[in-house]
């Protein structure tokens, strides 16, 4: 099955995409400059009032391109696509970095989520997960807004929280039958599970989600393994055995 065009565009890192230098929108805003539009917050506020407001963050469609750049347009129109010299910045700010995390765990929180340990990525359940797992499942907008904090992450050099985030929705599937409807699966096999340009983990990752769609369970404990493995050694993957002449 071939790639989405906009998932060949982000693993390409939009090849041919041009760099507008006077764009500073993105840049701003997560250094708490400037306020998104349409809603007139900044980044600090949105944390700050919006954590469990779950309407707020299921219904207002124009705060997701401003929380989450990527270097694409939206459908909000008030919003800058990101700019390579912004991510270049924003990746060199340790609290713009301590403030993508904040939103990431705004939105892992949404889904019935919490963010366990960063330097991992391990994810684990929210108290009350099941009623948010049951809105995820049932608003599927939230599948293309999931796409996007992947991408996001991955212009941040995050991409490990990447990892973790969909090797825990493979564990609730595999494990506990849980975010296991055909539109979440296509949503993650086509789209999210491609949003890792490391190709190494994107290949890896793929194929133990294949394993896990065939009947192969991926266990917590295979989980947590995983992501210590690719924090001790730079990668996901498990090592291969070298064989050696008796």
């Amino acid at each position: 099955m071939s790639l989405p065009r906009d998932i060949r565009a982000f693993l390409s890192h939009y090849h041919g995409q041009t760099d507008d230098s006077q764009a500073l929108d993105n840049l701003l805003f997560y250094q708490n400059r400037l306020r998104c539009q349409p809603d007139d917050l900044l980044i600090s506020e949105i944390h700050q009032s919006w954590r469990k407001d779950y309407n707020q963050l299921e219904y207002n469609h124009g705060y997701i391109q401003w929380v989450f750049p990527i270097r694409e347009n939206g459908m909000n129109f008030e919003a800058q696509a990101l700019q390579l010299h912004e991510a270049t910045a924003m990746k060199e700010d340790s609290d713009v970095i301590e403030r993508i995390k904040a939103s990431y765990e705004l939105m892992l929180d949404f889904y019935g989520m919490c963010l366990v340990n960063f330097e991992t990525g391990l994810v684990g359940r929210s108290e009350g997960y099941k009623t948010r797992y049951q809105n995820l499942l049932q608003a599927p907008h939230n599948n293309l807004r999931i796409t996007r904090i992947l991408k996001c992450l991955s212009e941040m050099d995050l991409e490990h929280l990447n990892a973790g985030f969909l090797l825990h929705v493979l564990n609730e599937q595999s494990e506990h039958k849980q975010l296991n409807t055909s539109l979440l699966r296509d949503s993650m096999d086509r789209w999210w599970a491609n949003c890792l340009r490391n190709k190494a983990d994107r290949e890896w990752i793929g194929l133990t989600i294949k394993k896990g769609r065939n009947g192969e369970t991926f266990s917590r404990e295979k989980y947590e393994a995983s992501l210590q493995r690719r924090k001790e050694s730079g990668s996901i993957a498990e090592p291969q055995l070298e064989c050696t002449d008796a």
